[in-house]
């Protein structure tokens, strides 16, 4: 299954854990088939896409991670304007509102780049393969894979902070409401709370098992746990959770003013979860999705690692021709 090669590819060992917290229970839509696929990099669909990134503007920006590369996809036909050559092994994205910031796990480094013209403004040098990324306003947050740490990096490069946390952080995000960094623990089935003004621990939670992803919406933090296909949702004390199922191999996660998004890279789908009722709703992929974002317009558009495509639930009349 696809599941079990990215488990291999991306994941590393097996964990095993227990997941605490009640189970909400959930109305499961049919699943969708309409979504078209389009590329994501022009080698081929080999790229391994993991990441991905609306810009506002319309544009989708792709993490291209065995090519080296990000590629900008537009959201009105699918095309790609423009693909640019970045670090080694690119797997997070994230924007200050003026570059792009890219992660490269492979070559240990971050760099800033200019999404008009694909010029690097700066390269900077962090230890450990740096992972997810997350922006505070003032400040990128960078989850360090191989080195259990989180650094967080000022807008000019400068470390301020480097914090432990548990074992493989992954996902990372800032909440402004609590001025927060939530840090998701891949190998430790953990979330661990930061403070956004220096980065001291304010605790440490369980979620399921290999927390994949993390996300503050609608007063709550939301973790994607990779192998037991379900959310932790947690209050922002970190206090109370509850356990809701989405599908196997829940990853990347976004949300709109109603839902959370969840891509679930084991079965090909990607689930729309109304925060409030816990109703879901599925939708068809193309193999292996670990992104998902929304465009202008409450598209959704996911990063499939496996074939090297975007899917959209855009109009697939308006896309450019679909490569499957």
């Amino acid at each position: 299954m696809t599941r079990n090669l990215m488990a291999r590819l991306m994941m590393g060992v097996l964990l095993v854990a227990l997941t605490g917290g009640a189970t909400q229970a959930q109305t499961t839509g049919a699943v969708a088939t309409s979504t078209a696929q389009v590329a994501a990099d022009p080698s081929g669909g080999q790229g391994g896409p993991e990441a991905l990134l609306f810009d506002g503007k319309g544009s989708v920006w792709i993490a291209n991670q065995f090519t080296n590369s990000i590629s900008q996809i537009s959201t009105s036909n699918g095309a790609i304007v423009a693909t640019y050559t970045v670090g080694k092994g690119p797997v997070s994205l994230a924007s200050d509102g003026k570059s792009i910031w890219v992660a490269n796990l492979h070559d240990s480094t971050v760099v800033k780049l200019n999404p008009a013209n694909g010029n690097i403004s700066a390269t900077f040098n962090i230890a450990g393969g740096p992972g997810g990324l997350a922006w505070d306003g003032a400040n990128m947050w960078i989850a360090c894979r191989e080195n259990d740490t989180v650094v967080k990096l000022s807008s000019s490069g400068v470390v301020v902070a480097t914090v432990a946390v548990g074992r493989r952080p992954v996902g990372i995000a800032y909440d402004s409401a609590s001025a927060s960094v939530w840090v998701a623990n891949n190998q430790s089935d953990t979330v661990t709370k930061l403070a956004a003004s220096n980065g001291a621990s304010l605790g440490t939670f369980p979620a399921g098992r290999g927390p994949f992803g993390v996300l503050t919406a609608f007063g709550s933090v939301w973790v994607s746990n990779f192998f037991d296909g379900t959310l932790t949702k947690l209050s922002t004390d970190g206090l109370t959770s509850t356990t809701i199922p989405v599908g196997d191999g829940a990853a990347g996660m976004t949300a709109d003013t109603a839902n959370v998004w969840v891509a679930n890279n084991g079965v090909n789908t990607v689930t729309r979860l109304n925060a409030a009722t816990g109703v879901a709703s599925k939708f068809g992929t193309g193999p292996g999705p670990f992104g998902v974002v929304l465009d202008a317009n409450g598209n959704f558009w996911t990063s499939n690692f496996s074939s090297g495509t975007v899917s959209t639930s855009k109009t697939s009349t308006t896309l450019a021709a679909p490569i499957l």
